[in-house]
């Protein structure tokens, strides 16, 4: 048992992304413009909600805790990946390793059950307008944050724990740009059937499940849509289009890496897909669910203004 619990690696080695030696500069660059842009399209949004009263009500509740997560999501693998362009040291300790499994897992656990919240949320909107604050009281908008919390922390834990009783004899080399939980399985020399019944078992209720109640929702509010006609019609579409194509887009590589693995996925397949769900998603996510929203903007002004009158005071 006790051999069970100790690996003869110190270290694993990211191989990072497949790209030529020439393009390094300009992934670089892409790279931390692409980080920098989440950063504060995130950091926008958590600012505007907490200074502005107008946005204090559910919705924005969850969405602030849902940049949040993009923020931390984003900056759990980006800037290892950034450093480790720059100084061509592939290296990353065990116990690193572990730590930044558990977070990546954390934060993305969170991010499908906020989506989910912000989803029923939307549904209750539109299709109860007038039992939308009695339904969204402020006591279950917290209680739903909350449990996202407890839930996805607990979830993190369960895998982490699961990986630290594994051993790593000999390789040491990950293919990919972190530490990812299934090129970690590839790599053990111990037997990994009971994390691979966990991923499968919990991944489908921490992510086919709430897939498939955000779709429910949409699907609700678009028949909803459609039984009321009016100009704003096209708008709303367009609005529910926007969101369901970053559900799509995070879900689908999730689901597709984790839990439909398929014998022929490349390295290079996979590794474009995790960047879809780790990079590409968190920045889209602002421009999607808040910088094109009329409140957001409306916010935006309104700091600006009352900061211009402070100032000329």
């Amino acid at each position: 048992m006790m051999g069970q619990n100790q690996t003869s690696i110190s270290e694993f080695l990211l191989l990072g992304l497949p790209i030529q030696p020439e393009q390094q500069n300009l992934c670089y660059a892409l790279f931390l413009a692409m980080y920098l842009t989440t950063l504060l399209g995130n950091l926008l949004i958590i600012v505007l909600i907490r200074l502005d009263s107008h946005l204090h009500t559910p919705m924005y509740l969850f969405l602030s805790n849902l940049s949040f997560s993009d923020l931390c999501f984003s900056s759990v693998t980006i800037p290892k990946l950034l450093q480790n362009m720059q100084n061509q040291d592939p290296s990353i300790p065990y116990a690193d390793c572990l730590t930044q499994m558990y977070f990546l897992l954390l934060f993305g656990d969170l991010e499908s059950f906020l989506l989910v919240a912000m989803a029923y949320d939307r549904y209750v909107a539109i299709c109860f307008p007038l039992h939308y604050t009695a339904i969204m009281s402020p006591m279950l908008s917290l209680s739903l944050v909350a449990l996202s919390w407890v839930l996805t922390t607990f979830h993190a834990m369960l895998h982490t724990l699961l990986m630290a009783r594994l051993c790593f004899c000999a390789d040491n080399v990950i293919p990919h740009f972190f530490c990812d939980m299934s090129a970690l399985l590839k790599l053990s020399c111990s037997d990994t059937r009971v994390n691979e019944l966990v991923i499968f078992i919990m991944g489908g209720l921490i992510l086919v499940i709430p897939f498939l109640l955000i779709l429910g929702s949409y699907a609700r509010i678009v028949s909803s849509i459609l039984k009321v006609p009016s100009k704003s019609i096209c708008k709303a579409f367009s609005t529910c289009g926007s969101h369901l194509s970053v559900v799509f887009l995070f879900y689908g590589t999730v689901i597709g890496l984790y839990l439909c693995p398929s014998a022929n996925n490349s390295t290079l397949k996979e590794t474009v897909m995790a960047v879809m769900y780790t990079v590409v998603t968190p920045m889209l996510n602002p421009f999607i669910y808040s910088l094109r929203n009329r409140d957001m903007k409306g916010a935006l002004e309104r700091v600006i203004h009352q900061k211009k009158t402070f100032f000329s005071l």
